[in-house]
């Protein structure tokens, strides 16, 4: 009688959350009313049972279906990378699997990256993670800047809307002690892929190298991609292959316009190469040489 009586009150327990997910389980810790708890931990499995995503938080408030969370932390496990939330305080729907953050909310990956925001939405159904407010990306040595965001819960695609910014510490060139500087700005929005090592910018880009600046509608940066890094393993995990802070090449695509002191070159698109330092025009190219000798030279059709 008496493991009968436990068990119907497990199954009771557990009737909360098999509404979103019938592979998760809650434990409650330390109840100080029928409607909160002291201690908050929800836990979700794949079909194969491996773990998939956790939940923790602290002086929760279950009275309605939007269950209300503090200090709360939830790690998500994915196939090459995992991601790790915390935040002040937010709210978990039990119906439809979401959770809503807010205040000194962070993401932390299993490959070094670091994103910071005021407030973010995890979809557990399509596996995203969504903010309106400002978000701030460290990887290695890029910064990124910029108002609204997605990425997927691998943060291997990371979209910004608009307003974006993005400083690198390029890695010093042949025959260069330093590192050289690139900033890039643009309307937006900026679509990262850090599988693929590309960045791609658009609307209004704008590219300020030490050699010189460069405009256009659209901007593909292309990042080196170290082979040594595709072989590390983190915490069990394939490592993000993005090695980051190393600019390839940069493709500018749409009314480009090259400034290097006073010459100014235009074309349909431009091709910069990084390690080479040299760019190549395509799609009618202009150019318009300034001349010390009191003169303005122009080239091109």
């Amino acid at each position: 009688m008496i493991f009968r009586n436990h068990f119907i009150i497990a199954i009771a327990a557990l009737a909360l959350f098999v509404e979103f997910d019938v592979s998760a389980y809650a434990q409650i810790k330390s109840p100080e009313s029928p409607q909160q708890m002291a201690d908050f931990s929800l836990s979700g499995f794949a079909e194969r049972g491996k773990k998939s995503w956790d939940l923790t938080g602290k002086q929760a408030d279950i009275a309605t279906e939007v269950i209300k969370l503090k200090n709360i932390e939830s790690n998500l496990y994915g196939d090459r990378e995992n991601m790790k939330l915390t935040a002040d305080r937010g709210d978990f729907d039990r119906l439809k699997g979401s959770l809503h953050l807010e205040e000194d909310v962070v993401i932390t990956t299993s490959s070094g990256a670091r994103l910071t925001t005021n407030s973010l939405d995890w979809d557990r159904k399509e596996q995203l993670v969504t903010t309106p407010d400002m978000v701030n990306i460290v990887k290695d040595d890029v910064i990124i800047n910029g108002l609204g965001g997605r990425a997927n819960t691998e943060f291997n695609k990371v979209d910004l809307e608009k307003d974006v910014k993005v400083q690198i510490n390029n890695s010093p060139l042949p025959g260069s002690p330093k590192r050289e500087k690139i900033e890039i700005t643009c309307d937006g929005p900026l679509e990262v892929d850090y599988q693929n090592n590309l960045a791609v910018f658009r609307n209004k880009v704008n590219v300020q190298t030490q050699d010189g600046v460069i405009e256009s509608d659209i901007m593909d940066v292309y990042f080196s991609s170290d082979k040594s890094s595709k072989k590390e393993q983190r915490d069990g995990q394939t490592a993000s292959e993005f090695s980051g802070s190393k600019i390839d090449k940069i493709v500018a695509r749409g009314n480009v316009k090259i400034t290097r002191g006073q010459n100014v070159s235009f074309s349909e698109q431009a091709v910069y190469a990084a390690e080479a330092r040299k760019i190549t025009l395509t799609g009618r190219p202009k150019l318009v040489i300034y001349s010390t000798e009191g003169f303005d030279a122009s080239l091109g059709n």
